[in-house]
């Protein structure tokens, strides 16, 4: 049976506590001191602790400290009741690893969540499984993700110019990062310059350098991005934000690969040019914002990464590889927690569910996510692309997920079921056996 101890100097509360985990169905070890609690933790391996705060002989945060410095305890689940509550003891037990810090009195109902949560956090652990690659990686199997991927590995092993757009958020620079990792010059420096966060008169000293002394406050030589990525691989993020002279300048320096150091003599390159941008340089080009010729000369390989919202079965992968990167034991996903994530619309792209998963790591102190762990996230910003994602289960979300994207290529290619099954990348018998089963693209008998 499970074991609840319950540590208490007052008898009478130590009895109510009791008499209400014996209610619950739950086993109930007591003791009245922090000595004799160690003692009994030590022989009877509890599943779950209720710890009073103030005792005699030592107090509630050194007890959780014994407990969680002893092998034995290390993972039981330490739950703070007091009466006297106060900020610096609630964070100091939070801080010591306390599974939640309450205050008394506590209700039945709460006892019973509470003990719930504590019960599922320490019989229900992750499987063994080795630590993930800290290595940012590309993570997802849609078919916009996996046509990506094949084009990666098609170009990392050239030196052609690779234009990579989408949203803010979506993981560009991971692209660029895989695209040098993988490829020919990994061996090689990695260099990445966002080119709008740096200010109009300092970027062309950060591209291409500068001798000492050629303006004021040049007390060293600068060898800039562009030769400092001698060899490998030279990132532009947000290139769209750069302004029409130094447009020019990159224009030359791609096509030439030649750099002039600002105050020095043109120099000889050796970088592989990555480029990125969340803007529509198209558009730009057309309002004589950016260079047309600049435009083709990085669009030689175009990347196209698309949002979070209109790639959501890459969603669940995503979240518990980031996770798993951001917990330790690493944390599972609820079915419930994880239909939340896939209905959430993620206007941050990848970049905010990465900070959602190591918000739920540090603040979810069980080993489960529940639903309820992810109320951060505002439930107005339900998909927009899909609401009846799915009310059953993970596989009926999918399963709806599957018949949208199917509907929009069919809708797309205008029937054309050839062309529809390219576009997502698979079978073209497969979308047939597909769309039969959803009753899509059914053509009508005529009259």
């Amino acid at each position: 049976m499970t074991a609840i101890l319950i540590v208490d100097d007052e008898k009478s509360l130590r009895d109510g506590l009791s008499e209400a985990v014996r209610d619950l169905g739950y086993q109930a070890l007591v003791a009245g001191s922090g000595r004799e609690a160690l003692s009994v933790a030590a022989t009877n391996k509890p599943d779950a602790v209720l710890l009073d705060l103030r005792m005699p002989d030592m107090d509630g945060l050194q007890i959780l400290s014994r407990l969680r410095a002893a092998a034995n305890g290390a993972n039981v689940p330490v739950a703070i009741i007091t009466a006297y509550a106060t900020a610096a003891n609630t964070i100091e037990a939070m801080r010591l690893g306390a599974f939640d810090h309450l205050t008394k009195p506590i209700g039945r109902e709460d006892l019973a969540s509470l003990l719930t949560r504590m019960i599922r956090s320490s019989v229900v652990k992750s499987p063994a499984a080795d630590p993930p690659d800290t290595e940012e990686n590309l993570i997802g199997s849609s078919p916009g993700m996996r046509e990506i991927q094949k084009t990666i590995g098609l170009v990392a092993d050239s030196d052609a110019t690779v234009l990579i757009t989408g949203e803010t958020g979506t993981g560009k620079e991971v692209v660029a990062r895989t695209i040098h990792r993988v490829g020919a010059r990994s061996g090689g420096p990695f260099m990445a310059l966002n080119c709008a966060a740096i200010p109009p008169d300092l970027l062309e000293s950060e591209l291409f350098g500068h001798v000492k002394g050629a303006f004021t406050g040049a007390i060293l030589e600068r060898q800039g991005a562009f030769r400092e990525a001698n060899g490998g691989t030279l990132f532009l993020d947000e290139i769209g934000d750069m302004g029409l002279a130094m447009q020019a300048k990159i224009l030359r320096a791609i096509q030439e690969r030649v750099v002039t150091p600002v105050g020095g003599k043109p120099q000889k390159v050796d970088v592989r040019i990555v480029a990125a941008t969340h803007r529509d340089l198209q558009q730009w080009v057309k309002q004589g914002r950016f260079r047309e010729d600049l435009y083709y000369r990085l669009n030689v390989v175009p990347i196209e990464l698309q949002p979070l919202r209109k790639r959501t079965a890459d969603i669940p992968a995503l979240a518990e590889y980031f996770l798993a990167l951001a917990s330790s034991p690493k944390k599972q996903l609820t079915e419930e927690a994880t239909r939340r994530l896939v209905g959430h619309a993620w206007p941050g792209n990848v970049r905010e569910l990465r900070n959602a998963m190591e918000r739920v790591a540090v603040l979810c102190r069980a080993d489960i996510v529940e639903e309820a762990d992810l109320n951060f996230l505002s439930s107005s910003a339900a998909n927009s692309v899909d609401d009846g994602i799915g009310d059953g289960n993970l596989s009926s979300a999918v399963e709806n997920l599957e018949r949208r994207l199917i509907a929009e290529a069919l809708a797309e290619s205008k029937g054309n079921r050839a062309e529809a099954a390219r576009r997502l990348g698979i079978h073209r018998q497969l979308l047939h056996t597909k769309a039969e089963k959803y009753g899509l693209g059914k053509r009508k008998s005529p009259p």
